[in-house]
This record gives C-alpha cells, sequence and structure tokens, in this order.
C-alpha cells in the first residue's frame, strides 16, 4: 500500500504537504520491516528540524531506527497519541500513526522527493536484490 496523494523518501518517510505545511510519517513497508513498534522519540513543537537530518527515532522489539526529516522546517504539532500507543505507527502508519507536522521552510525540497510511483519500484527493487 503506497498512498499516491504523498512524496517518499529512500529512508522510507512519507510527507503528506497541505500548501506550507507537510505531515511525516513513516511508511508501510518501513514499519514493516521494523516490526512492533514499542517507543517514539520526537522532537518537540517549535523545535527545527533540516531535510535529510534525524528527527526523532523509533523503538522496535527489533531495533532502534532514526527518522529522517524528509524537509526543513519548523515542528508545529507532534503525535501526542504516540506516547502512549506507539502501535499506531503499526496500525495505522500513513493516518492516526503519523509522527509530525511542519511548517516548510523551503517548499522546493517537496520536489526532491519520490513519488508513489517511484517509491514502490524502489521498494521493489531493494527487495528483488
Amino acid at each position: 500500500m503506497v498512498p499516491v496523494e504523498l512524496q517518499y523518501t529512500k529512508d522510507h518517510e512519507w510527507i503528506r504537504v497541505d500548501q506550507s505545511t507537510g505531515t511525516i510519517g513513516i511508511t508501510d513497508h518501513a514499519q514493516n520491516e521494523l516490526g512492533d513498534i514499542v517507543f517514539v522519540e520526537l522532537p518537540k513543537a517549535g523545535d527545527h528540524v533540516s531535510a535529510k537530518e534525524s528527527l526523532g527515532s523509533v523503538e522496535s522489539v527489533k531495533a532502534v531506527s532514526d527518522i529522517y526529516s524528509p524537509v526543513s522546517g519548523e515542528v508545529l504539532a507532534v503525535n501526542a497519541k504516540l506516547q502512549d500507543k506507539p502501535e499506531l505507527i503499526n496500525t495505522d502508519p500513513y493516518g492516526d500513526g503519523w509522527l509530525v507536522r511542519v511548517s516548510l521552510s523551503d517548499p522546493h525540497e517537496v520536489e526532491t522527493l519520490m513519488s508513489s510511483e517511484e517509491y514502490a519500484a524502489y521498494v521493489q527493487d531493494k527487495a528483488a536484490h
């Protein structure tokens, strides 16, 4: 499942852009690879994140993995539900399992990300090797 309205990174993050705000999460593929997510570490509202740099991490029963921001900007909101229910990332990675919302400092960064078709092909290609 790769929603068409989102943009993707090679690190398996997604972003949904609504004018100058981006909602960021990890893909279904990423949560599937990680296994059961037990803890999430996220920035605070007001923090600044930079494209391709870590904005936090997810801890699963298998490993701890960094989450990389697809864009630069200021964190507007953090999904507080994940503190008590990190498993929302497993059950609904594109909905209730979103991570942060950011105000885009450079909307053109989104143009460098993959479309759903490109991301699906990327995942398929990686799986084949």
